[in-house]
This record gives C-alpha cells, sequence and structure tokens, in this order.
C-alpha cells in the first residue's frame, strides 16, 4: 500500500460520524447504527479501492450492508486490493444515550492480514507503549498491574483501568478494587477504550476483560499504529461458535493472538468521534454544518495525525 489511504478514509468515518451523530441521545440506537451503515457504504463506493470488508456488521444474512465478505469501493484499473475491518457505529448504545466515546471506525491492510474473527468473544489486554512487550495471558491481574505501573513510573494507585460494566467482569474489578487501582466502567465501545491506553491525555493506563472479537481486531490495528501492545485470546460461547470459527480458517481455537498476529503487516486506521469523548471530540452542530475531529495514523511511519474538519452542509451560488 503505498499510497496512504487513511487519508482518503477519513472522510468515510467522518460522513458516518455525521449521520450517526444526529441520531444522538435519541434513544433509537438501531436507527443510529443503520444511519452510519448507510453513510459509511455509499462513501467508500467513492474511494478507488478494490476492498473486501472482513471485520463488519455480521454476516450476509445478518446485515444487509457492510456484511463480511461485502465488496466495496470504486474499483477500477490500478485500485489497490485491500481489506477492511469497520465498525459504522462504535458505542451504539452510547450514541443513542448521548454518552461518551462513542466513534466510527475503519482499520485498512493489505489482503489476508487482518484475521478473521467470528462474532464471539475476545479475552484482551490492551496497553500503551511503555508496557509494550511485558504483557501476556497467564499473568494475574496484580502482575499486569505492577507491569503498567513500573512501566509508567507510578503507583499502582495511580494506574486506572478501563472495563466493560458486565457481570462476567465482577472477578476483575474486584481484584482490581484489592490493588487499588482506579477503574473506568465503560457501558460499550472497548475499542475506543482500547485504544485510549495509547493517548496519555486520555488518563487510562490499561484495559482489561472480555468484549467482542471483531473489535479486538480493529483495536489491535489501530494501537499497533500507536506502538502500543495488545494480546487476544478468542472465548467461544458454544461448539457450533467454534465449529464456525474453523470454518473461517482459525487453525488453533484456544490459543492467544499477539497485536501482530490479529493485524499484520502495513496498517492504517482512521476513526471519528461522535460523542465526545476521551480522546476524539464528537460531531458539533453549527447553523449550515458541523465540525468533526479524527485521527488517521498508519504503523508504517508511526505518524499520527488529528484532524479537526468543518463541514457546511449547504451553500449558495456566488456567496
Amino acid at each position: 500500500m503505498d499510497r496512504n489511504l487513511a487519508l482518503e478514509f477519513v472522510r468515510v468515518t467522518e460522513a458516518a460520524a455525521i449521520a450517526s451523530a444526529r441520531w444522538m441521545g435519541r434513544g433509537e440506537r438501531h436507527a443510529a447504527d443503520q444511519a452510519a451503515v448507510d453513510a459509511m457504504r455509499k462513501a467508500l463506493d467513492e474511494i478507488s479501492v478494490e476492498a473486501t470488508v472482513v471485520i463488519g456488521e455480521g454476516e450476509r444474512d445478518e446485515a444487509p450492508m457492510l456484511y463480511i465478505g461485502e465488496k466495496v469501493g470504486a474499483r477500477g484499473p490500478g485500485a489497490p486490493v485491500v481489506d477492511l475491518a469497520l465498525d459504522p457505529l462504535e458505542g451504539t448504545n452510547l450514541c443513542a444515550l448521548g454518552h461518551y466515546d462513542s466513534i466510527t471506525v475503519i482499520a485498512v491492510a493489505e489482503k489476508g492480514c487482518f484475521l478473521h474473527a467470528p462474532d464471539t468473544y475476545m479475552d484482551k489486554i490492551a496497553v500503551g507503549p511503555e508496557a509494550r512487550g511485558k504483557i501476556r495471558f497467564g499473568m494475574s491481574t496484580q502482575e499486569i498491574l505492577k507491569v503498567v505501573a513500573d512501566s509508567k513510573s507510578k503507583p499502582v494507585e495511580d494506574v486506572t483501568v478501563v472495563v466493560l460494566d458486565r457481570p462476567r467482569h465482577e472477578k476483575i474489578i474486584s481484584e482490581l478494587r484489592q490493588a487499588g487501582a482506579r477503574i473506568k466502567l465503560i457501558g460499550d465501545g472497548d475499542v475506543s477504550g482500547a485504544v485510549s491506553t495509547c493517548f496519555p491525555e486520555s488518563g487510562v493506563d490499561l484495559l482489561l476483560g472480555t468484549g467482542g472479537a471483531p473489535e479486538g481486531v480493529i483495536a489491535a490495528a489501530a494501537i499497533k499504529c500507536l506502538g502500543g501492545d495488545f494480546v487476544g485470546k478468542l472465548m467461544w460461547r458454544t461448539p457450533q461458535e467454534k465449529a464456525r470459527g474453523v470454518e473461517m480458517g482459525i487453525t488453533d481455537p484456544d490459543r492467544a493472538y499477539g497485536r501482530d498476529e490479529l493485524a499484520k503487516g502495513d496498517v492504517m486506521f482512521s476513526a471519528t468521534g461522535v460523542t465526545d469523548g476521551s480522546w476524539l471530540r464528537g460531531v458539533h452542530f453549527f447553523g449550515g454544518g458541523c465540525t468533526t475531529n479524527s485521527v488517521v495514523m498508519r504503523s508504517k511511519t508511526r505518524t499520527t495525525r488529528m484532524i479537526e474538519t468543518r463541514h457546511v452542509f449547504k451553500t449558495t451560488a456566488g456567496r
């Protein structure tokens, strides 16, 4: 991928963010998600690429648009062939309720570089660049906390951990509290939570717990661009789900995956805030337009661009 496609894909995440932001706080998560999907698909078909969705809204029978295996892009002679891992609206409930940290995201890589993760759970650990290479599955919660605290030269009591607020995480939450760590419980959107570990201004040092496997692949791609670390292990809920994973190409269903196994090669990433968050501002509307805040990243060059864009919806000729 010689072109920095992320600079083109940011227009896609911006379009999805603007469309879904109109539904912020209206309590209609499905309408917000559909608006994001429709806007993202339309914008994707204006980019000169031959792209396949490998992480998307679900399989074809479950998702009429942006389903796994769908072909998108303007194509044409010389168009690069890429795979996409995307979430048109990460944090649908957050958007519907007007809460923080709802975003739209796309990760781009050469064909075959993303793990084709089925729609199951993944146990995840995400950290920033300081703790790169120092975390692994099998470590206790206390050991992980100590590694992160030592890597950032601060006591465990000052470490902030993002955890999805779910009953399945009661044990982790109890262990974190016993260790004295600070906890940020989130209702949705663990891609944003994982990526925030790489932005010092977010105040987040670590993400722990189980969330969606497709979101884990997207988070790994973003964290790779930022030099942080991510490990994930697929957590099958049923034998049928495990068999589906093998059918999709998972050769060892019980292994743990490192960051560079989930997202291989040169990876690009774009995200736009829908609601205000810890590392991206949301869409802010004004008379006749809005502003968006996005991040554009590339693992090959380790560049991170923060982009604020002013969009004008209607113009009058000569004015």
